[in-house]
C-alpha cells in the first residue's frame, strides 16, 4: 500500500504499512528484500508502494535435538523454537532451545510426560496436559526462559491435546481422556476457563493460532480425520478440509496462515506439507524424512519441524526448517 510521500515513519509503522514478509526483520534486512539501495534509511521508500508474494515452500535440515523423542511440544519460532517433553525411551522432562541453527538444553519440566500441549514463546512458554505415566495430566507449566514453574491446572486432564496461543492467551483444544473430548479451554496467564466446545472431538490432532483465531485439523475421531475447525474466542465452525486426511500432524502459523505437516495415514508417516490461507488447504513442500508424532513451531513462511517417529517406528532427533522464497517490488 502507499507510504507517506514525506515526514517521518517508525519502522514498526513501517512494517504494518507494508504486511509482508520482511515485517520482522531488521530495516537493513528489509532494505536487501525490497532491493533498496539505502540499507541504512527508509527514504527512498517514501511515495513508494510495495508488495510481497511467495514461492514453494521448501524443507531444509536443521540442527539436530540433543534427546532423540516423540509425542513432544513444540512452541515459539523458526529462530527462537522450544520443545519439551516427550518419549524417547522413557517418559521425558527435558526442554529444549533452538537458535535457528542448533538445540541447547534448557531448565526441565517438573512432570515428565508426553503427548502434551504447547504455546508461548522461548521466553514465555506454555505446556500443559499430556500423559505423566499413568494416566492424563491437567498440570500446566509456564517457562521464563531459563526454568519451569506451575500455572493454573485444566479443568480436563487429557493427553494428545493441541495448543495455541501464548502464555498469557493460551488455548488448549480436544484430547484424549477416556476417549476423545471435545473441551476447549482458555488461559489467562493464572487459570484456565472453559471454551467453546468443538463439534468432533478428537485426539493426536494438529493445531495453531491465537486464543481468539484457533485452528485445528486433522486427528482420530474415527482413524485419520481430514476436518479442519475454526475458533473465533467463541465458538468454532468448520472450515476447508485437508487435502489429506491424518493424524498426528505438527501444526504452526496462524488461522489464515496455518501449515500442517507429517502425521500418519494408512498405516503410513506421511512428508506432505498442507498450507491454510483461512479458508482452503493447498499442498507444500514436502518433509524430507516422513514422520508422525512430530512438534512444530513458527510461521507458514518459516515453520520448524522437531522429532518424531518415523515409518520404521523409530524415534528421530532430526529438525527441519521450513521456508518460502520472498518475491518483493518497490514501485515509485
Amino acid at each position: 500500500m502507499p507510504l507517506p510521500s514525506s515526514g517521518q515513519i517508525s519502522f514498526s509503522q513501517l512494517a504494518a504499512e507494508l504486511g509482508n514478509a520482511c515485517s520482522n526483520v531488521s530495516l537493513r534486512s528489509y532494505s536487501a528484500c525490497a532491493n533498496l539501495t539505502s540499507p541504512d534509511g527508509i527514504t527512498e521508500l517514501y511515495g513508494k508502494s510495495c508488495i510481497a508474494t511467495f514461492g514453494a515452500g521448501v524443507w531444509s535440515a536443521g540442527g539436530a535435538l540433543i534427546t532423540t523423542r516423540r509425542l513432544l511440544a513444540g512452541a515459539g519460532t523458526q529462530n527462537e523454537g522450544l520443545v519439551a517433553g516427550g518419549y524417547g525411551n522413557a517418559y521425558l522432562a527435558c526442554t529444549e532451545e533452538y537458535n535457528g541453527t542448533s538445540w541447547s538444553a534448557g531448565g526441565a519440566l517438573a512432570t515428565a510426560r508426553y503427548g502434551l500441549g504447547g504455546a508461548g514463546t522461548q521466553n514465555a512458554g506454555l505446556m500443559f496436559g499430556g500423559n505423566p505415566n499413568p494416566g492424563n495430566s491437567s498440570s500446566t507449566e509456564e517457562y521464563n526462559g531459563t526454568s519451569w514453574s506451575a500455572g493454573g491446572a485444566l479443568i480436563t486432564a487429557r493427553r494428545l491435546l493441541a495448543g495455541a496461543g501464548t502464555q498469557n492467551e493460551g488455548l488448549a483444544m480436544s484430547g484424549y481422556q477416556n476417549g476423545a473430548v471435545s473441551c476447549t479451554e482458555e488461559y489467562n496467564g493464572t487459570s484456565w476457563s472453559a471454551g467453546g466446545s468443538l463439534s468432533i472431538g478428537r485426539y493426536q490432532l494438529g493445531g495453531n493460532g491465537t486464543q481468539n483465531a484457533g485452528l485445528v485439523f486433522g486427528g482420530i475421531p474415527a482413524y485419520a480425520s481430514n476436518c479442519t475447525e475454526e475458533y473465533n474466542g467463541t465458538s468454532w465452525s468448520g472450515g476447508g478440509t485437508l487435502i489429506q486426511a491424518r493424524r498426528d500432524p505438527a501444526g504452526a502459523g496462524t488461522q489464515n496462515a496455518g501449515l500442517s505437516s507429517g502425521g500418519y495415514c494408512n498405516g503410513i508417516s506421511l512428508s506432505c506439507t498442507e498450507e491454510y490461507n483461512g479458508t482452503s488447504w493447498s499442498a507444500g513442500g514436502a518433509l524430507s524424512i516422513a514422520r508422525r508424532h512430530l512438534a512444530g513451531a513458527g510461521t507458514q513462511n518459516a515453520g520448524l519441524a522437531a522429532g518424531g517417529f518415523t515409518n520404521s517406528n523409530v524415534a528421530v532427533s532430526c529438525t527441519e526448517e521450513y521456508n518460502k522464497s520472498v518475491i518483493s517490488k518497490c514501485l515509485g
